[in-house]
């Protein structure tokens, strides 16, 4: 995700970075599951990968792991799914919500290190090298630039610890992410941590699970004859520009998954960037079918929704009242096959 970086109101920032899981493939106890294969030395070691020009050899699997802020979710959504939970030593990172039953609650209950986060609401320099990492998860090069406080990666290879930049981090651009990246994701980890089988397992569970309902959503599209409906994208309540509507996305991993579940983006000729920052006479004459409200510790983002549509009852949406609320399966991370299916069935409820 990327907007210009965090401050504790923090998501407007690095939430744009980003930011796959459902009852079939990720969904339900997942959190609880022992990864395929022991996260430990022996076979398999070392294990090499290149991350932003950077060679992290790895002689056996972390026992330390810090998972940076960033405005994220995806990385310690990625370590639980491969049953890993028990390798982290402090999370910053927290959604308060999730389409995977129990996700939420074991991320609360990882330990925070008992860090004082700094103004990014992330851990400074001092406090990192105080908790003795041997891998420390960034979402992006953000969290480990000098300048914003933070220890760098050659500074903690000199401590003794690996780093890892998720995918499309490097260049800071989430506007080219893909579900692609979110299986990267899961691979990369697998490899570090020697559970290859597991994040296999769960990238083909979640591939399968996105072409089965591709597939009913393309029969139901052909049967009506009809163009793929035009989705808004947006924050409930949340400001990241001067306009009234700036937290709409314009580019990024949510246009795959709607182009994956039938439909396609309303404002992705609005911006290159990740999100659009867009009057409300734009907002107005477009013609929205469908709308994504996307939470973020919101108990009602359906509230958001109802809004919306009494601001702009020209909209199909709203004579339809056709919308739907998600969190973390939109973004980077090991759910995006339940976004698939939730905005699929929003958007084609007869091929279902």
């Amino acid at each position: 995700m990327s907007l210009n970086r965090p401050v504790a109101a923090a998501l407007t920032a690095a939430l744009c970075l980003l930011t796959a899981a459902c009852g079939s493939s990720f969904g339900g106890g997942e959190e609880s599951t022992r990864a395929d294969g022991a996260a430990g030395a022996g076979s398999g070691y070392p294990v090499t990968l290149d991350n932003c020009g950077r060679k992290e050899t790895f002689e056996k699997a972390p026992n330390r792991v810090v998972v940076m802020n960033g405005a994220s979710v995806a990385e310690v959504s990625t370590l639980l799914a491969l049953g890993l939970k028990d390798r982290i030593i402090a999370n910053q990172q927290s959604w308060g919500m999730s389409e995977v039953a129990g996700r939420a609650a074991a991320v609360k209950a990882l330990p925070t290190g008992d860090i004082k986060l700094n103004e990014a609401s992330d851990i400074p320099r001092e406090a990192m090298f105080g908790l003795r990492p041997d891998l420390v998860l960034s979402v992006t090069t953000y969290g480990f630039d000098q300048k914003n406080g933070f220890a760098t990666r050659e500074q903690l290879e000199q401590a003794g610890a690996h780093t890892y930049v998720s995918p499309q981090g490097c260049d800071d651009d989430p506007s080219k992410m893909t579900v692609a990246d979110s299986y990267r994701l899961l691979r990369d980890m697998g490899k570090i941590f020697h559970v290859e089988n597991r994040a296999e397992k769960l990238i083909a569970a979640s591939r399968k699970h996105i072409a089965a309902v591709s597939r009913k959503v393309e029969k139901a599209a052909a049967k009506r004859g009809q163009e793929k409906p035009k989705v808004m994208v947006l924050f409930s309540d949340m400001a990241m520009g001067n306009n009234a509507f700036s937290s709409v996305f314009a580019r990024g991993i949510v246009n795959d998954i709607l182009a994956r579940a039938g439909g396609t983006n309303a404002f992705e000729g609005a911006a290159t960037t990740l999100f659009a920052d867009l009057s409300k006479e734009k907002v107005a004459a477009t013609d929205v079918d469908a709308v994504v409200v996307l939470a973020f510790n919101d108990s009602d983002p359906a509230a958001y929704a109802r809004k919306l549509f009494k601001e702009f009852p020209q909209w199909p949406a709203a004579r339809n009242n056709t919308y739907v609320t998600l969190s973390d399966s939109m973004y980077l991370g090991p759910s995006n096959d339940l976004a698939v299916e939730r905005v699929a069935k929003l958007l084609h409820p007869d091929a279902f």
